[in-house]
């Protein structure tokens, strides 16, 4: 099998952008989609230092990650847990703050009950990363979803991923055929997420589901479906209409032709523009072809998840309708991608009712990212008006440590970098004064004081696969209604073989 992998398995840093046009997905009929652009390689945190992109290679590749910062300087003055001064923001935080006792995922979870408070009734919740390759972020989320699925009956672990390489994690997960390890490597391949914290998270809701067969978790990729679409999915679709409307099957095979499977989306993005155009014409005709047999017989459970797979190929040929030269559309590309997310999360949680703990980048699940200017509207910023009150955004913080990353756009291989304390004027300065060395607080729910800091927004580090970059504006209590902070972090551990 073709290994689907994660979106940003050969993406290189947010320094490159690629930009498709924004119209709506399944409401667009073929005869109305518009050529799109993408943008060539720009500062991820600066839209008015964009540059011309030197192959469509590297303006691609971050349109799949969020702006990521650089080390801070050096000799940060004040170091962590030292008294703070008066009227400073400090002690409105720590009447606010809950300690975290542990961040293994095998601890005891009796320290996130206020937590669970905290996420009340909600159906999804965002939990972000400020760093796409630190041990201690994946065995937190690891553990919270621990937590909901036994405390609160969550059932989906949503991903940052794409929704073809999610599904095959998933078939896994109830099926029990083949090994963890080997599924999450095809998966996940060459992604900041092939490491042994997601061996370990997959391996344990496999192990959930065995002993749980009744109250079984999922595994589901939200994302654009690239670095690859096989063959194997593209049956999932025509597969249902073989079995189903075989009258409709020919016409689905000459709208799939060409496009039937994308290998390796940068050998596609070669293609000349007006072809790739005419391709995600194709694809959305394929879409509208399934729709319109929706109440025409066959299971309707089947007909359900064949239009979603129809919709992830047209989400992806008309993301791939890019114009590489083209800087301009940046936030365009941005804005798409993380329409795209939120639709297909909401998506599921409708179909399912599962509650589902998402994972993605900070900028990606909150509700403003720190650099608009790139990302005007993003995955959690949908999702709040998809969901209203049943969407809840966690953010992550971290004063200093390591974790893995790239120093070259694309070619580079993932590295150690570690970072000091922040300077003085970063969030993180501050938050790492309160008393508890790891803790978490609701934004929501402090004094005026806290509140009053927590709305403005200062410099930030949200790193992604290239390091290093400048640094995210955040206001913190803008973006996220839970802040969970870390006082160190480690590197991630690299797949064993």
């Amino acid at each position: 099998m073709i290994a689907t992998g994660a979106l940003l398995a050969p993406m290189t840093a947010e320094a490159a952008q690629a930009a498709p046009s924004t119209t709506p997905l399944s409401t667009t009929t073929a005869s109305t989609l518009p050529a799109t652009s993408a943008t060539s390689a720009t500062s991820a945190t600066s839209a008015t230092s964009a540059t011309s992109a030197t192959s469509a290679t590297s303006a691609i590749s971050a349109t799949f990650t969020p702006p990521t910062p650089s080390a801070t300087s050096a000799g940060s003055a004040t170091s962590a847990h030292t008294a703070h001064p008066a009227r400073t923001p400090v002690p409105a935080l720590e009447r606010a703050a809950h300690p975290l006792r542990s961040t293994d995922p095998g601890s005891d979870t009796s320290d996130l009950r206020a937590l669970s408070t905290m996420i009340g009734n909600a159906k999804v919740v965002g939990l972000g990363e400020a760093t796409h390759g630190s041990h201690e972020f994946f065995t937190m989320k690891h553990r919270v979803f621990r937590h909901l699925v036994e405390e609160k009956g969550f059932t989906t672990f949503a991903l940052e991923l794409s929704w073809s390489a999610g599904l095959q994690i998933d078939e896994y997960l109830q099926t029990g055929k083949g090994d963890a390890r080997q599924v999450a490597h095809q998966a996940l391949a060459n992604s900041p997420w092939d490491r042994e914290e997601f061996v370990s998270l997959i391996t344990w809701m496999r192990d959930h589901n065995r002993r749980h067969p009744g109250r079984a978790v999922h595994f589901m990729g939200d994302d654009i479906g690239a670095p690859s679409i096989n063959d194997e999915f593209f049956g999932r679709v025509t597969g249902y209409v073989r079995r189903n409307h075989p009258e409709s099957l020919p016409r689905l095979n000459e709208l799939y032709t060409g496009l039937r499977p994308i290998d390796d989306v940068f050998a596609y993005l070669r293609k000349a523009p007006a072809e790739r155009q005419r391709l995600a014409v194709k694809a959305q005709q394929a879409l509208d072809l399934i729709s319109g047999l929706k109440g025409s017989g066959g299971d309707a459970s089947a007909f359900d998840w064949a239009e979603q797979n129809a919709r992830s190929i047209a989400q992806t040929a008309k993301f791939l309708t890019m114009d590489v030269t083209d800087p301009a559309s940046v936030s365009a590309s941005q804005r798409y991608r993380d329409e795209v997310m939120a639709q297909n999360v909401t998506w599921w949680q409708r179909r399912t009712g599962h509650k589902i703990l998402l994972s993605a980048q900070n900028d990606h699940v909150g509700y403003i990212a720190g650099d608009p200017a790139t990302y005007p509207k993003t995955q959690g910023s949908f999702l709040r008006d998809a969901l209203g009150k049943n969407y809840t955004p966690i953010g992550f913080t971290f004063h200093h440590g390591s974790f893995l990353s790239k120093d070259a756009a694309l070619t580079g291989d993932w590295k150690k970098f570690t970072v000091g304390a922040p300077d003085t004027d970063m969030n993180e300065h501050t938050l790492d004064k309160v008393r508890h060395r790891n803790f978490y607080f609701d934004t929501r729910r402090t004094s005026p004081t806290a509140r009053s800091w927590l709305n403005v927004t200062r410099p930030t580090r949200n790193i992604g696969i290239q390091h290093p970059h400048p640094d995210a504006h955040v206001a913190i209590a803008r973006s996220f209604d839970i802040l969970i902070h870390l006082h160190t972090i480690h590197e991630a551990t690299m797949p064993k073989p």
